[in-house]
């Protein structure tokens, strides 16, 4: 009896054939394939060997003669482009054996040789897109419901899978594209790397690179394979770029074993979070936030103006901002005392201030007077309020009367008297840079995580694609 070799010829430039590949061509007494993929072995296949070729769509008739000539001894080259087994004709061979052998006796041995596949070629050709966990989907929906191809494209997006298209698009399949480009779009940023390559590998190739939103599927035909990166995925250079996490690793020995803990923990907030399209400096205060208290509502209570933290960190930085000023001693604590070491900064609270008790009186509580002495000698502060209400109601009535003129505000007290109210008080301050977690809710461990949020937010960047948090 005869043998089947299932041989990938890669994507169509000659370079790209293995060795093995070239073998069983130049060995073989027949070759099957796909009449448009002859041309790129023909010079390697020997006198007198039979070639049978079909059009398109004729991949059953194709496997059906591959046994045919292989049932008569000869030794039998089915080629596919790319690498056989990837939507090629390995896994139709391979079934159609195993229910041949059901009725009747087949001795056929069969070879797959891999190749390198359009999806591989392209990666070469952007950079190193495919650097991390990959899938690759089919647009086509000739063999696969919609519906199924649909539900792989919402995983791909939601497990942060870089992508590969193949079939994206066809004179008949002209939508399905433009919905891929959507379900992506509700996972991934905006800014996230696109490549894509047209005959990748042949005379006529194309490459292109450009971002998820500006991704214009009307640039794309059936010869094009499409690569979409993961959330740290980057360009760089004109270098499409995915990376594996060596680099980080070997420069900055691998982080800490909480610093690595709370990277993973902002990865999942981020996965979770129902918008994608975050300001960058209000969504590292959100992080900070949800991480602080696991309460995804932060998403809907969190206000932050306009470039607040972007403002208040360059202001850190430059020197303008040295004081922060709390309303309790649990909020002092929590910021992170690295960071206040770094950059210069002072973080206090006047309650354990021996004037404190001498001011005391039944019309003023102990924040409120805290913060009257603190206003006295840092009336330019960053000011985090994440307990007193009233101490917040002190700051804003200093404010209007001239008093203080705060760097910034962040504004969480919590609890259930005067707290809405006191946060309401703060917003009319349109030039005050503020930070607000809105209602009830807050407390000292939130203020004091987004007083960190400005204190750190150079290392925002992080969340760009193409970085490691």
């Amino acid at each position: 009896m005869g043998k089947i070799i299932i041989a990938g010829i890669g994507p169509g430039s000659p370079q790209d054939i293995t060795p093995a590949v070239l073998d069983a061509i130049r060995t073989a007494d027949a070759i099957v394939g796909y009449k448009h993929y002859f041309q790129f072995i023909e010079s390697e296949v020997k006198p007198r060997c039979e070639c049978i070729d079909t059009g398109m769509k004729k991949e059953r008739e194709r496997a059906e003669m591959a046994f045919a000539l292989a049932e008569q001894g000869k030794a039998v080259v089915v080629i596919s482009s790319g690498d056989a087994g990837i939507y090629g004709m390995a896994p139709l061979i391979l079934e159609m054996r195993s229910e041949k052998r059901k009725t009747e006796r087949v001795d056929i041995d069969i070879e797959v040789l891999p190749g390198i596949s359009a999806f591989q070629k392209a990666a070469s050709l952007l950079g190193a897109p495919i650097g991390h966990d990959l899938c690759i989907i089919s647009l086509s929906d000739l063999m696969t419901p919609w519906e199924v191809i649909e539900r792989r494209i919402k995983a791909a997006a939601t497990g942060d899978f870089v992508t590969a298209i193949y079939n994206p698009k066809s004179h008949g399949r002209y939508w399905q594209l433009y919905r891929l480009q959507e379900l992506f779009l509700q996972e991934r940023a905006a800014e996230t790397p696109v490549g894509y390559v047209r005959q990748a590998g042949r005379e006529d190739e194309e490459v292109k690179l450009t971002t998820l939103a500006a991704f214009d599927p009307e640039d794309v035909d059936m010869f094009t394979v499409i690569l979409i990166g993961n959330s740290q995925s980057y360009i760089s250079d004109g270098q499409f770029i995915t990376p594996r996490g060596y680099y980080t690793a070997s420069t900055d020995g691998g982080g800490s074993k909480g610093q690595n803990i709370m990277i993973e923990s902002f990865r999942t907030i981020a996965s979770e979070l129902s918008r994608k399209d975050y300001p960058l400096d209000h969504l590292w205060a959100l992080l900070h936030a949800i991480h602080t208290t696991a309460d995804f509502e932060m998403e809907r209570i969190l206000y932050t103006d306009e470039g607040a933290v972007k403002t208040l960190y360059e202001k850190v930085r430059s020197g303008e901002l040295k004081t922060i000023i709390t309303d309790v001693t649990m909020v002092t604590s929590g910021i992170r005392k690295g960071a206040l070491q770094r950059l210069g900064i002072e973080a206090k609270c006047y309650l354990s201030d021996p004037r404190v008790a001498e001011m005391v009186n039944e019309n003023i509580t102990r924040t409120q007077v805290g913060i009257r002495l603190a206003v006295e000698e840092h009336p330019d502060a960053l000011f985090a309020f994440g307990n007193a209400p009233t101490a917040l109601m002190e700051l804003c009535d200093l404010i209007r009367k001239g008093k203080a003129r705060p760097a910034g505000i962040i504004a969480a007290p919590v609890g259930f008297v005067h707290v809405r109210e006191s946060k309401h008080m703060v917003k009319p301050f349109r030039d005050i840079p503020k930070i607000i977690v809105e209602g009830r809710k807050g407390g000292s461990n939130l203020a004091a995580t987004l007083c960190n949020a400005i204190l750190t937010f150079d290392d925002a960047e992080q969340l760009k694609p193409g970085r490691d948090l």
